[in-house]
């Protein structure tokens, strides 16, 4: 899908929540590219915002370009392997907070729901309970209103599109998710109240563990 109009927020250039000799945690704005895009118009983005003063900093997971959030770079091999290893074995913690249309008739719950690349419509993500791939969500009602709610989600898997996919399937998509939203719930939104508040990590050299918190914007 074509990012048309691409007009990424340049204050502040870069927002950075924690840094030391082996990781960089930032918080991106909503509207940047994590990496760049491969026209020539989309290079602009969190990573080349971070290379450009860190030039060893390497991207060790994504945000979508619309979510804003903490994410975390590394800055030598060693640590950018020990990072990714923990998110990929699952051992990182992570917590987004959104707000979404209609109020779930539950306090919290468990969406387990396999999902894959709907191709035709790409980048959309779809539920495919033959060829897609396990993906969990845990979630919180923190607050209802009249005709929205405030979510927090704590993903244990890592698909892309899951939250936004997932909170679909229930009945509530994310308010202004230009993807999956429609009528009233995309209206109310000029940005998708999806945001990663929350990351907790092992330190790559001292096995500290790490909590980072993002103030969500919304």
């Amino acid at each position: 899908m074509a990012l048309l109009d691409y007009s990424p927020p340049l204050s502040p250039y870069l927002n950075i929540l924690y840094r030391d000799d082996d990781l960089l945690a930032l918080d991106k704005p909503s509207g940047l590219l994590s990496v760049p895009g491969k026209a020539a118009e989309h290079k602009d983005s969190l990573q080349l915002r971070v290379q450009r003063v860190f030039p060893t900093a390497t991207v060790v997971h994504r945000l979508d370009m619309a979510t804003s959030g903490i994410m975390l770079f590394a800055l030598n091999a060693h640590s950018h392997k020990h990072i990714s290893l923990q998110f990929e074995r699952r051992q990182t913690q992570k917590a987004y907070l959104t707000r979404v249309y209609g109020v779930p008739g539950a306090e919290s719950g468990e969406i387990d729901l396999p999902l894959i690349c709907d191709w035709p419509n790409r980048p959309r993500q779809m539920v495919d309970f033959v060829r897609g791939k396990h993906a969990l969500t845990r979630w919180s009602l923190l607050q209802a209103q009249a005709d929205h709610s405030l979510i927090r989600l704590e993903p244990v898997t890592g698909r892309s599109h899951q939250l936004r996919v997932h909170m679909l399937s229930l009945g509530h998509p994310i308010l202004g998710d230009r993807l999956y939203a429609k009528g009233q719930a995309l209206r109310m939104a000029e940005r998708l109240q999806l945001h990663a508040a929350e990351l907790q990590i092992s330190h790559p050299q001292s096995g500290q563990t790490l909590r980072f918190v993002s103030p969500c914007p919304f």
